[in-house]
């Protein structure tokens, strides 16, 4: 009795490249130490990550939303001042202060004021 397997489907280049970072990483941590780590970190650093800042949310009935229009205000569960959110791929990973960038007056960013342990989340 033989046993075939189907076909892989082609994966996409970034899938790929995820795929053989992961496959690396293990290896590296089965292994104790990579040997060759600047190659092994070039492939990892180089993984698109979706970073976001969370300032606030809201809760509200279905019908409140319906009601929202241009120019409504969303009142958010933060103060002006409070910390905001930052997290990586869905899982908060520091707090931070709103800042005005001093080489843009007309764009804003976050100052990382927390960092946030894996004990802590």
């Amino acid at each position: 009795m033989t046993s075939e397997t189907a076909p892989m489907p082609e994966e996409e280049p970034q899938e790929q490249e995820l795929n053989q970072a992961i496959e690396q990483l293990r290896g590296a941590l089965r292994d104790g130490v990579a040997t060759d780590a600047p190659a092994n970190s070039a492939v990892i650093m180089n993984i698109p990550v979706e970073v976001q800042v969370v300032l606030g949310s809201a809760e509200m009935p279905v019908s409140d939303l319906m009601a929202l229009g241009k120019g409504a205000v969303v009142s958010l569960n933060r103060r002006i001042g409070e910390q905001v959110d930052v997290t990586v791929n869905g899982r908060r990973i520091a707090r931070g202060e709103i800042t005005v960038l001093d080489s843009d007056p007309s764009r804003f960013g976050v100052r990382l004021v927390e960092i946030i342990t894996e004990k802590a989340r």
